[in-house]
């Protein structure tokens, strides 16, 4: 006897095309278009959430599998050994699902294990190549006086090359603000407070 309706029986094990969620978070998960977000590295830049003085610099992977957008990182090696975890790569990776938004794109971004958890906002600024991207990634920890929970960010679209992927993933890590890339500087506007 079936006990559910046909059209469901596939996507129970999918919480975000299941029945509970398909029009809701499902809409925005399946068929980003690559002119909305591309597949391919970007930088990112955003001020560390522990310091404010300081910020960080890293490196993603977008990629696409069949309709979905998923995005892949790593916790540069200082941010892992400032917060007394380990520096492996199992545990330093994160990985998360991109969806897309009324004026850009949402990715939900974790740890292995679910051990850390992200919400990233962005939205395409104009700019020469039409490769940057400027909004805000919040982070799921509970309220501290000290150390942010939200600030803003800067994702740089470069392309599949790899060498070009390797130099930016080189100069990954802690900077301060002179340091910064002038054109993620602008967009970061350090001295415009994040609200």
């Amino acid at each position: 006897m079936l006990l559910e309706p046909v059209e469901t029986i596939n996507s129970l094990s999918d919480p975000i095309s299941g029945p509970f969620l398909r029009d809701f978070v499902g809409r925005g998960a399946y068929g980003i278009p690559e002119d909305l977000f591309p597949s391919g590295f970007f930088r990112f830049t955003r001020r560390s959430f522990l310091e404010a003085s300081q910020f960080v610099e890293g490196l993603v992977f977008v990629k696409r599998e069949n309709t979905v957008t998923y995005i892949r990182g790593y916790e540069t090696r200082q941010a892992m050994q400032s917060q007394g975890l380990s520096a492996k790569r199992s545990a330093s990776e994160f990985r998360g699902l991109v969806m897309q938004q009324e004026e850009g794109i949402a990715a939900l971004i974790s740890r292995r294990n679910s051990m850390t958890c992200s919400f990233n906002y962005l939205s395409r600024v104009a700019s020469f190549e039409n490769n940057f991207w400027v909004g805000y990634v919040a982070r799921t920890v509970r309220e501290s006086m000290s150390g942010d929970r939200a600030v803003r960010m800067v994702y740089e679209h470069l392309g599949s090359d790899f060498s070009t992927a390797m130099a930016a993933a080189r100069k990954s890590g802690y900077c301060a603000e002179e340091d910064l890339i002038p054109f993620h500087r602008r967009l970061l506007d350090p001295a415009r407070p994040f609200g």
